[in-house]
């Protein structure tokens, strides 16, 4: 009996050690592991990373991909993540090691497959022989690695074609369409739910006996009333981070320009694309909502201003396709936050006129008009900064939610060029929790 019960007290305490005490207060951080290939200012070097120790509760890891023809997890950048490269994965929980710091987990998926391979997330699930290849090649990796957790950003394609609504860019690297304008029909959407319920709990059986992590990010778009049987995988998940942001992009919506990560509705939009329907969609389905976390984009979404383009009220605004390239991130439609707070001021070259939003609800944006003498086009930049991230945290806050989850931190000012503070998206959110 004395033995059972030490038994019990021991597993207790790995998994006390493991969740930690952050009910209400996490600040998740994802790492895009791939900007350390960004040339110049935009180059996030590992080291980059130290400061956001400080901050961040836990720092999610992106992201290991699954290999098609074994159902496997492996890595998504050999060159970057292995010991064959610059041995990222044995780096970062190397830099953990500090009193108080982060746990690290790492993340799958993430819409980092290209459109032809993103199949093997839905036959995956289905079978019970491919469902244990992958929860065993999970264990093999953390016995190589010392990661916290799993994070399972699955890439489900969107099945339910709204108003104004194509299927999700990639979320990545903001350019690739990845499934199809919602052209796709998944003629086995309850088996590919149910398989995903059976593969989480799985895993989370597996975890759970070494005091590990697993957490399940809901990509922009993925139709939580078809793939997640919220009820059944809440009891399995740590915390849920609802990426409830991306709702406008240049990629789906090159005609018009607005608010890419709304706190609220509004009228004539599409009633559940903003925060607060995802968040009551999960909490009406039964999750706690300390486990419910409040996605932030680091990045900014943008559109092309043309002579045709009205700039005066609120959006939405017509344009003409995504906003030119920044000078760091080179991705058109999308900037920095660092590339969007530098043409903030006065001074700037190209400057950006700023207008905020007193009701708190929608978030900031900024443009520079179209040049009527010149013809030069101009642009209209939806983004977050530290007041608006600030407000997300308060709405998690009011809600009783577990935190915020900022993606990512190489898209941040990780530099401290705008205020001098490292980070400050990250510190505005954590602020208000």
């Amino acid at each position: 009996m004395k033995l059972i019960i030490a038994g019990v007290l021991a597993a207790l305490c790995i998994a006390t050690s493991a969740f930690g005490t952050h009910e209400h207060d996490k600040v998740v951080c994802y790492w895009n592991a791939t900007s350390f290939e960004r040339e110049g200012p935009a180059k996030f070097q590992i080291d980059d990373i130290r400061p956001a120790f400080s901050l961040c509760t836990h720092i999610v890891y992106a992201s290991a991909r699954i290999n098609a023809e074994t159902q496997e997890v492996v890595s998504g950048n050999p060159h970057l993540d292995t010991g064959a490269g610059y041995a990222f994965y044995r780096l970062i929980n190397q830099m953990k090691r500090i009193p108080d710091g982060p746990k690290v987990l790492i993340s799958i998926g993430g819409n980092d497959d290209p459109y032809e391979e993103t199949h093997k997330y839905l036959t995956l699930t289905e079978t019970n022989e491919a469902r244990a290849k992958f929860v065993n090649s999970i264990e093999r990796l953390l016995n190589d690695y010392e990661f916290d957790g799993v994070d399972l950003a699955w890439q489900f394609p969107e099945v339910k074609v709204k108003k104004n609504r194509g299927a999700i860019g990639s979320f990545f690297h903001g350019v690739k369409n990845l499934f199809g304008y919602g052209k796709f029909k998944d003629t086995k959407e309850v088996e590919h739910r149910d398989g995903f319920t059976i593969l989480v709990r799985d895993l989370k059986n597996r975890l759970r006996t070494r005091g590990k992590l697993l957490t399940l990010t809901v990509l922009p778009h993925v139709n939580s009333s078809v793939y997640y049987d919220v009820r059944s995988l809440i009891p399995n998940l740590d915390a849920v981070h609802l990426f409830a942001f991306d709702q406008k992009t240049p990629t789906r919506n090159p005609k018009e320009a607005d608010y890419p990560a709304p706190i609220y509705g509004s009228f004539g939009r599409v009633a559940d694309d903003n925060v607060d329907a995802s968040v009551r969609y999960w909490l009406e389905h039964g999750a706690p909502g300390p486990k419910v976390v409040v996605g932030i984009p680091a990045f900014a979404r943008t559109w092309k201003l043309t002579a045709d383009s009205q700039i005066s009220g609120v959006p939405p605004i017509d344009v003409d396709g995504p906003g030119l390239e920044g000078p760091h991130t080179q991705t058109p439609g999308l900037l920095s936050y660092t590339e969007v707070c530098t043409r903030l001021t006065e001074s700037a070259v190209g400057r950006l006129r700023r207008v905020n939003d007193p009701s708190k609800k929608y978030g900031s944006y900024g443009y520079q008009a179209y040049n009527e003498q010149t013809g030069a086009d101009g642009i209209w930049v939806g983004f977050e900064d530290p007041d608006t991230a600030g407000n997300k945290a308060t709405y998690a806050k009011s809600k009783g939610l577990g935190g915020v989850a900022v993606y990512d931190l190489s898209l941040d000012d990780f530099r401290g060029i705008c205020s001098g503070d490292k980070f400050p998206i990250v510190r505005g959110a954590k602020l208000k929790l």
